[in-house]
């Protein structure tokens, strides 16, 4: 750029080139930072692609409004160019009778947050939506979707530098300084002047944060889930996704199957305490990251609440045969067999000092910076949303 850029925006990954796409549209001269030689090298590209509707999220949440707004631009977005992004339809089913209480509110909190379409049905109705599904009752949700996400990262990038902005990928960032008339975003390449930044930086939000002089109380803990996938001979006991009823204490929506914009259908994931906020393969632990973790007094409160779950959890990456199990109460024909090892990702969850884990995205302001601290799923469902708001507030 001849000239500083308005906004300089830190990670490449699918909120940070929504939100820089929003201002480049806007007529901003824009500047994406990334440190990987990738684009949407993190939570992007290793998820499962489900188009979320709503369903979970309490009604007036920042995820509940902007999952919705979001979910039906991004149809339009995709729509418009030529990318793939089917409404495959969810189920979300109850088994037990003690679950229906809970099927009963999250019912309750779709028809508030205004999911379209959404029913509930019996078990004849189950069975016709997905043949190989039993319970006992269950919410249809029929514009849930399936989509692949970077894919729609690579569209936003390639608008962001249709409308002059300027994505800059090995650019690793250490911290944002505030000036008299702007900000200094410091690169290990040297300084980076702009008016304005915005910081999406993921797994890694919490520590650029603090670096940049915000105290925000809370940590990014990452949890890392493994996939498995059905062999393909098997894809068809599956049309869309298929959810248990989660447990509302738990971030978490339990096993569940997902058919893929490939075709694949997935089953899991686990989620286990990373060692490391890249942690893709088991074996990766960072000291850095892991200490990070552990010294957090929150954590030691989390797993204290959660130690049940945590044992879980342990079992199911230790044995495929536990993910089947789960998924097998409401896919009874579900065998071990059917089942090869699939992909993993790791969720960038932010903890309270008291061992809450923040249940709605989190932003943090440092002068003319502006932090996203917590965006994981439903983010990429709500890139375009959550991109509209962060301009409107960094405007402010």
């Amino acid at each position: 750029m001849s000239e500083p850029p308005d906004v300089a925006v830190v990670g490449g990954g699918i909120v940070g080139l929504a939100t820089a796409r929003a201002l480049a549209l806007r007529g901003r001269r824009v500047l994406v930072l990334e440190r990987e030689p990738a684009l949407g090298a993190h939570q992007t590209s290793h998820n499962s692609g489900v188009i979320h509707q709503g369903i979970y999220y309490a009604p007036g949440s920042l995820k509940a409004r902007l999952c919705r707004e979001g979910a039906d631009r991004l149809y339009v977005y995709c729509e418009e160019h030529d990318i793939p992004a089917v409404r495959c339809g969810k189920l979300v089913v109850a088994v037990r009778e003690a679950e229906l209480p809970r099927l009963d509110e999250l019912e309750r909190r779709s028809r508030v947050n205004g999911v379209p379409g959404l029913m509930r049905l019996g078990p004849e109705g189950i069975a016709e939506v997905e043949p190989a599904v039993t319970g006992l009752a269950a919410l249809h949700s029929p514009d849930t979707g399936m989509i692949d996400y970077s894919r729609v990262a690579a569209a936003y990038a390639d608008d962001v530098r249709a409308n002059g902005g300027e994505i800059r990928s090995h650019v690793a960032v250490r911290a944002i300084r505030e000036e008299p008339s702007g900000v200094e975003v410091l690169t290990e390449d040297g300084p980076v002047r702009a008016a304005r930044a915005v910081a999406c930086a993921g797994a890694w939000s919490d520590r650029l944060a603090a670096a940049s002089g915000a105290r925000p109380d809370v940590r990014i803990v990452p949890f890392r889930g493994a996939y498995l996938r059905l062999a393909p001979g098997r894809t068809g006991l599956v049309r869309g996704q298929i959810y248990p009823v989660p447990d509302p204490e738990l971030p978490f929506l339990g096993v569940h199957l997902s058919r893929t914009i490939a075709g694949e259908v997935l089953i899991g994931p686990t989620a286990l305490l990373a060692g490391a906020r890249d942690a893709y393969a088991l074996t990766t632990i960072r000291r850095a990251d892991l200490g990070t973790t552990l010294r957090w007094p929150g954590t030691a409160l989390m797993i204290r609440r959660f130690w049940r779950t945590a044992l879980r959890e342990l079992a199911g990456a230790a044995s495929p045969r536990v993910i089947v199990r789960d998924a097998r109460r409401y896919v009874p024909a579900l065998r071990a067999s059917d089942v090869r090892p699939g992909p993993a990702g790791v969720r960038a969850q932010a903890l309270h000092r008291d061992g809450a884990l923040v249940d709605d995205f989190l932003f943090a302001r440092t002068g003319r910076a502006l932090h996203v601290l917590n965006a994981p799923s439903p983010a990429a469902t709500a890139s375009l949303a959550i991109a509209d708001m962060v301009v409107a507030e960094l405007d402010r």
